[in-house]
C-alpha cells in the first residue's frame, strides 16, 4: 500500500516562523503568511524560475522543455506559476527529469487553475511543492497574479525568459527580479516573432543571453569538470594533451583572423576583465570603426561570437574571452 507523503496536506506558515522560506522573507512586501503543500523551499537549493508566454510557439515549448530537463537533471530546482503554456510546460520537463518543482498559483492550493493543468497539479502534490499566500478556497482573479509573481522571483535564484510578447505579463516578473537583485537571462528568437520580442529587448537591456542550458549553469556557478591525470604520472599523455592544445590554440587563432572586420572589432574590445552588454557597447562606439554600430548589432555579434566559442558569458551577465 502506498503511503502518503506527511507534508501533501496544506500547512498555514507565517513570517515569524522559522520555518517561513529565507528567500521570501527578504523581499519588500514579503506575504505575512503562506500555504503550502509539500516540502518547503530551502535555501541551501539552487532554484531557477522558468516563465514565458502562455500561448507559446513550438520553439518556445521545445526550449522550455530543453532547458528545464537539463537544468533539473543537474540538481537545479525550478519555480514557476503552474500556468498554461512554458510555465507548465517547463514544470512537467523538470519532474519527468527526476527533478523537483514549485508552482506558486494565483489562487488557493486546494483549486487547480488552469483546470488542463489537472495532471501537472497532481504531479506537484506528489513530488513537488505547491506555495500560495492566499488561503484554501481562493479563487484564481486577476489581481491575483501579478502579485503572486514577486513569490516566484522571490524563490529563484535566477529568472529565465523562454518567450514573451513586448508588453507581456511575463515582464512583471523580471521586474520584481531585479529589484530583488537578481540575474535575468533570456531566450533569443527571431526579430520578426512578436512573441521573443519582449526576450530580446531584454537581452539589449542587458539581460543574460541564454543559447543554451550550460549557459544556466555557469551563470549560476555551476561547472561540469572533466578530471586530467597528472603530466607527471603520464608524461606521454602530458605530451599528447600539450600537442592537442597547440593545435586547438591554433584554430582558435585562425577562427580569430577570418572574422568579419565588425565581429573581430567586438572580440578585441572585450579587454582583459568581463564586460556587461552595456560597457562593451560604450567601448566599440569609442573606436573608429564602431561609431555606425547600434546596440542590436553588438548583441548579435556576441551572440555569434558564444556559439564560435570565442567568448563566455560569465556570472553577474557579464562577457569575457574565452580562457586560453
Amino acid at each position: 500500500m502506498r503511503r502518503e507523503r506527511d507534508d501533501k496536506k496544506e500547512r498555514c506558515i507565517f513570517r515569524e516562523d522559522p520555518d517561513y522560506p529565507a528567500r521570501l522573507r527578504e523581499i519588500r512586501g514579503a506575504p505575512r503568511r503562506i500555504y503550502v503543500r509539500g516540502p518547503l523551499p530551502a535555501a541551501e537549493i539552487t532554484s531557477v524560475a522558468i516563465i514565458g508566454a502562455r500561448k507559446c510557439s513550438s520553439y518556445g515549448r521545445e526550449m522550455a522543455r530543453l532547458f528545464a530537463s537539463a537544468l533539473a537533471a543537474a540538481g537545479v530546482q525550478i519555480v514557476s506559476g503552474m500556468a498554461a503554456g512554458i510555465d507548465g510546460i517547463a514544470q512537467r520537463a523538470a519532474l519527468s527529469a527526476g527533478g523537483s518543482s514549485i508552482a506558486v498559483p494565483g489562487c488557493g492550493t486546494d483549486i487547480c487553475y488552469p483546470a488542463e493543468n489537472r495532471d501537472l497539479y497532481e504531479q506537484l502534490l506528489e513530488k513537488g511543492t505547491i506555495l500560495s499566500e492566499y488561503p484554501p478556497g481562493t479563487p484564481p482573479a486577476a489581481c491575483h497574479f501579478p502579485a503572486r509573481n514577486r513569490i516566484i522571483s522571490a524563490l529563484a535564484d535566477l529568472v529565465l525568459v523562454i518567450e514573451a510578447r513586448e508588453k507581456s505579463g511575463t515582464l512583471i516578473t523580471v521586474d520584481f527580479a531585479l529589484d530583488q537583485g537578481k540575474d535575468v537571462c533570456a531566450l533569443p528568437g527571431r526579430v520578426t516573432d512578436g512573441l521573443s520580442t519582449g526576450c530580446n529587448r531584454l537581452i539589449r537591456q542587458g539581460a543574460g543571453i541564454a543559447l543554451a542550458p550550460e549557459d544556466i549553469l555557469s551563470a549560476l556557478g555551476i561547472f561540469c569538470r572533466k578530471a586530467a591525470p597528472a603530466a607527471s604520472q603520464n608524461p606521454e599523455s602530458a605530451g599528447k594533451k600539450t600537442e592537442c592544445e597547440k593545435k586547438r590554440q591554433e584554430g582558435k587563432a585562425v577562427l580569430v583572423s577570418g572574422l568579419e572586420p565588425q565581429k573581430r572589432l567586438v572580440w578585441e574590445q572585450m579587454g582583459d576583465r568581463p564586460l556587461t552588454l552595456q560597457e562593451l557597447y560604450e567601448k566599440v562606439r569609442k573606436t573608429k570603426e564602431g561609431k555606425e554600430l547600434g546596440l542590436p548589432q553588438v548583441t548579435d555579434i556576441l551572440m555569434d561570437l558564444m556559439m564560435r566559442e570565442l567568448i563566455s558569458r560569465e556570472y553577474g551577465n557579464k562577457y569575457e574571452r574565452k580562457a586560453e
